[in-house]
């Protein structure tokens, strides 16, 4: 039997651009909500049909701002994967949203048309930081969307940014503490990072950004660590943490290596050995919809190396690391052509990594290594 598929769905539209997003999202002054709909349900049969039926174990809303996407459309959307594919008797229907208080008075509507997670974009409860990152809520209005989803929805994550220019640990270790306080099960916690093509890209060019260095962003993930782990909220990837069993399933899907349909202005997906891609920009999606029945820009198989490669690169960010028999299996290639043993008993004997049977294991003391560590034991080539 097949594995279970995840699906993601990506609602392109923002009130406005954050300056650190390099995300898919565009700013329109209008959208036809109706036709929106429709070409989203059409992509989505196109998936369908490609793959017959496979169990949905998640759903994921992504963007952009899908929290701005009317909660009508969202239950079209989750009612058409049920009918196409079923779901899974748990299924995880998470959608991201943003703190405003427009967008929190639709989490009840949200919450009635099948979304049994949120994941809200806070990134700071500070209002100079949010002013320095582009966000349009308050610190207040955070506090008061994660109380909301808490009240509307089975679980609840939020998101943070941290090591940005200027960020003692004292402060840090003060917003944490506050965001800890709320006792949600799950947290991303990011660091700061200046993505090209961004604002802030055009500004750390020019000088007039400067990121906290390796030592104090060290620090700050210690510190992170710590933390979370007496909150009991673990990391379970890089920047993920949660109570055992909050994890998010959907992107465990990503970091295992499972199969994901992506629908949607800019989408990827993996599925069918094979990577896909959406039209990224807006109305060029919905022209391919009306001309071609479906957004797919690029469809191009994986070849063995790729997928093995891929899996090692994902799956190495997890506490839980890669099993190695896996990769093997989803990529139909021997474990000698994609990870090199030498190099990682090597790294074993510095306390970098661990490896037990078949599953391969970053440490703690190697996780801020990891680039490195990549590039040692997963042969590219």
């Amino acid at each position: 039997m097949a594995e279970p598929l995840a699906l993601y769905v990506h609602w392109p539209f923002c009130v406005s651009k954050c300056p650190y997003c390099d995300f898919n999202s565009h700013v329109r002054d209008r959208v036809d909500q109706d036709a929106w709909r429709a070409a989203l349900l059409a992509d989505l049969r196109y998936e369908a049909a490609l793959l017959g039926k496979r169990r949905v174990s998640s759903i994921f809303f992504g963007g952009g701002t899908p929290s701005l996407m009317p909660p009508a459309t969202v239950a079209a959307i989750i009612a058409e994967a049920e009918a196409l594919w079923g779901l899974a008797d748990d299924c995880e229907i998470t959608l991201e949203a943003n703190p405003n208080s427009v967008e929190v008075a639709a989490f009840a509507d949200l919450a009635a048309a099948g979304v049994n997670r949120i994941s809200i974009g806070v990134q700071s409860f500070d209002p100079e930081v949010l002013a320095f990152l582009g966000r349009a809520h308050s610190g207040e209005e955070a506090r008061r969307a994660i109380a909301a989803a808490q009240a509307s929805f089975a679980r609840t994550s939020f998101d943070l940014i941290y090591a940005r220019p200027g960020q003692s640990l004292s402060d840090w270790e003060a917003e944490l503490g506050e965001a800890l306080a709320f006792g949600t099960g799950h947290l991303s916690l990011y660091q700061l990072t200046i993505e090209p093509g961004t604002r802030f890209w055009a500004l750390a060019a020019k000088g007039e950004l400067v990121l906290p260095d390796g030592d104090v962003a060290a620090d700050l993930f210690d510190v992170t660590q710590a933390m979370t782990r007496a909150a009991g909220l673990p990391r379970y990837e890089v920047s993920n943490h949660a109570r055992p069993g909050e994890e998010s399933r959907h992107n465990l899907t990503y970091w295992r290596y499972g199969d994901y349909a992506g629908i949607g202005p800019g989408a990827h997906g993996r599925r069918l050995a094979q990577a896909s891609e959406r039209h990224k920009k807006p109305e060029n999606f919905i022209a391919a919809v009306e001309r071609s029945g479906h957004g797919l820009r690029i469809e191009s198989d994986l070849q063995p190396h790729e997928r093995a490669t891929e899996a090692m690169l994902m799956g190495l960010r997890l506490t839980e690391g890669v099993d190695l028999a896996r990769v093997e299996r989803r990529s139909g290639l021997a474990r000698e052509g994609f990870f090199d043993a030498a190099a990682a008993e090597r790294l074993a004997a510095q306390g970098l990594v661990r490896q037990r049977d078949d599953r391969l294991i970053v440490t703690d003391e190697g996780i801020l290594l990891l680039d490195s560590i990549l590039s040692e034991v997963v042969r590219t080539g």
